[in-house]
Order: structure tokens, then sequence, then C-alpha cells
């Protein structure tokens, strides 16, 4: 993610480039000056919040939503229209590194949550430089705060540079948290971390929170895919070629594990992951060599479901969810996402056969961080500048 990019507003529509796995593009049709029919409106007019970079909910009947504040502050509030204020639901500033790329990212709540009270974090700290997965309990679900003394920490990995942490978490439908990792930053990966499965970066990781093997607070799933590997090979990775995966979320219908990855100096991407999958940087920006600039296709790559350039102030996207609510019936099974500098939000649909097809929404919705999801799989975004969240309102 690229916080420190000044806002900018560009006045035209853009094509983008199409990929698919079996390599063919094709470019969606620009859409025409008038066509978009798609207004973002505030969500919630009375709230503003301290650079919001994520939004999640509980999923535990309390119609709660959650805004991760990046300098280390959680916050919660009824979502309803006319919410008047947004409770402190963790502080733990005292513990983050924040600024640029790094702070607290990524928020995750247990799937018996209602029950168990336990939610997981991601977050840098410095001395050493590192990224934080880590436990804390809530210890009345249903009406309490968090307690910032229960942290347990689960993993820890070292981060060589301020940039690309990655920080997205996501339980999916099997029990198991996963986690985006990005490729220690820099520019151009110059430790090829992302193609090295014996390092934790640049990967998605797949682990068990509710066991605890090898001395490590958390289990390592049977079917992850390295897991039999009798090299040095992490048995947490789940998937790997990830330059900065910036949000990423399962669709509630298809199971399937949806990234935006952020691109380099060229190209971003949108990824569907499956287990064992290299999505090739550095070798590859997208579907392009970077490293090395010519002949690097190797065995077993796999290109984007769609990728644009860096045109028209498109240069840093910010991944969504696949659409599942009901208010906005023409998204449904669409899977919405944006782009952080350009403010622009767009729709991608990849019928069973033919090309895929991607339509603008709307412009100019702000410096877009991240999207949200309440519990009735409504869609929310939330931009970083204004600290606001907004809705998608048809014309």
């Amino acid at each position: 993610m690229k916080f420190s990019i000044k806002n900018l507003w560009a006045l035209s529509l853009v094509a983008l480039a199409c990929t698919n796995n079996s390599g063919n593009t094709t470019t969606p049709p620009v859409v025409p000056p008038g066509a978009i029919g798609y207004v973002s409106a505030p969500a919630f007019p009375n709230l503003k919040f301290n650079d919001p970079v994520e939004l999640v909910n509980a999923a535990d009947g309390s119609n709660r939503l959650f805004v991760v504040e990046q300098a280390g502050i959680i916050r919660s509030f009824d979502a309803t229209t006319d919410a008047k204020s947004a409770a402190l639901f963790l502080d733990i500033t005292g513990k983050v590194k924040s600024g640029g790329e790094m702070g607290l990212l990524g928020l995750a709540f247990h799937p018996d949550f209602k029950t168990n009270g336990l939610f997981f974090v991601n977050y840098t700290r410095d001395n050493p430089r590192q990224s934080v997965i880590a436990r804390y309990k809530v210890n009345d679900p249903a009406n309490g705060v968090a307690d910032p003394q229960s942290e347990k920490i689960l993993l820890t990995y070292d981060q060589p540079y301020a940039n690309h942490n990655g920080g997205t978490m996501h339980f999916g439908p099997d029990g198991f948290l996963y986690i985006g990792t990005g490729d220690g930053g820099s520019g151009g990966d110059p430790k090829n971390n992302a193609q090295d499965k014996t390092s934790f970066l640049g990967k998605i990781l797949r682990i068990d929170v509710n066991s605890n093997v090898d001395g490590k607070n958390y289990g390592i799933p049977s079917t992850n895919p390295f897991v039999n590997h009798q090299n040095d090979d992490l048995k947490e990775i789940y998937a790997y070629g990830m330059r900065n995966p910036w949000r990423m979320s399962f669709d509630p219908a298809t199971k399937k594990l949806w990234v935006g990855d952020v691109g380099q100096n060229a190209i971003e991407e949108i990824d569907i992951i499956v287990s064992g999958g290299n999505y090739g940087w550095r070798l590859k920006e997208a579907d392009k060599c970077y490293n090395p600039k010519n002949n690097c296709q190797q065995p077993g790559l796999i290109d984007p479901v769609l990728q644009y350039p860096h045109t028209e102030n498109n240069i840093s996207i910010t991944g969504g969810y696949v659409y599942r609510g009901k208010k906005l019936p023409g998204l449904v099974g669409k899977y919405v996402y944006g782009d952080y500098v350009s403010g622009r939000v767009w729709a991608l649909e990849i019928p069973d056969n033919g090309p895929a097809k991607n339509a603008l929404l709307v412009e100019r919705v702000g410096s877009i961080s991240t999207f949200g999801v309440d519990e009735q799989n409504e869609l929310y975004i939330v931009n970083y500048s204004d600290g606001k969240l907004y809705q998608l309102k048809a014309k």
C-alpha cells in the first residue's frame, strides 16, 4: 500500500487489461461518459476516524462494525445510519510502530468470537522491526471491550524495510487463519523473498489458531501444501509469489479467496488464490517479465484474473469483496475493488466461459484504503484521507 502518495484525481476513464490463467488477454471497453450507474455517499455521516485501514464485523449478531486506525486503535459502533459515536475497543498504540506503510494493519475475529471472545491483529513493531500476529481477548464479547493485557503473540517475522508489510487477515471457511505478507519492502524485492519458501515474506500463510504444536502458539493445517516437504520450506505457506497483498477476502458463496496485489512500477493485479500457487513475483509483475526482464516464464506460474496498467492515475490497487448483499442487486456475484490513488471503484465479473467483464462503478471516492462488509454482507468503502466510510448507491 502507498499511504504516502498524494491523492490526485484523473478526469478520464480507463480501460483495464484483463488476463486469465491461460494467458489470453482482453481489454474491456471503456465506459462511455454518463454510463456510470452508481454514486458514493457517506454511510455514517456522524462518524470520522483517524487514518482508517481496515473495517470488519465480528459475525456475532451484534450488528457492530470495527474500524482499525493505523496508529494502533480499534473502534466499534452499531452499524446504523444515525450512529453518533464509535467506542474504543482496543488501544495498543504503545506496541505499534506506525507511519508510512507500518502500523496496526489487520483484524480478524475468531469464528466463535461470540462465545470465546478471541480476535487477532496484525501490526508492525520496532527494535527489531517485525510484523506481529497476536491474539487478544474480550472478557464479555457481547458488550465489553478488549483487554489490552491479554495479548498472546502467535507469530513474528522480521521486516527488512519499512514498506510492503501486507497486513490483511481473514478466517477462511475451513476455520483457519489466512495472513497476507508483503515481500519485505524496498523496491523490486531485492532479497527475492517472494520466491523463497524459507521466508515468511511475499506469501499467503495459513495457520490453525486452535492448536499448539512444536512449541508454537498455533498449529499447521495438515493440508497445507508444503507440510510434508523434508527441506526448509515453511509449513505455514499456503501460496507464494506475492508482492504486497493489500486486502483479501473470501467469497461466502464460492469460498474462493480473492487478493489485490499492489504492483511495482507498471501493473496492478487481482489474484484468486489456490493452495500451493505461485503468483510470480519477482519473476513477473502481473503477466509481464520483471526479473529477469525476458524469458521469465517457468512451469506453474499463475497469471492474475485481472491486471491494469499505471495509467490515468490508477497505481495502487485495494482489494475488495465479492458482493453478496441485497441493496445492490446489479452487483451480486461481482468482485468490487478500487484504487487507493485514483479513488475509482470497479466491479469484476468472471463468467464460467468467456472473457472477464470489468465495469467502472464510481470515481473520486477518495483514498481507498480498504473495503468492508457488515453482517448482512452490505459493502462499505473506507477513505483514508477524510476518515469516513462510504456506501455505493444506484443512481
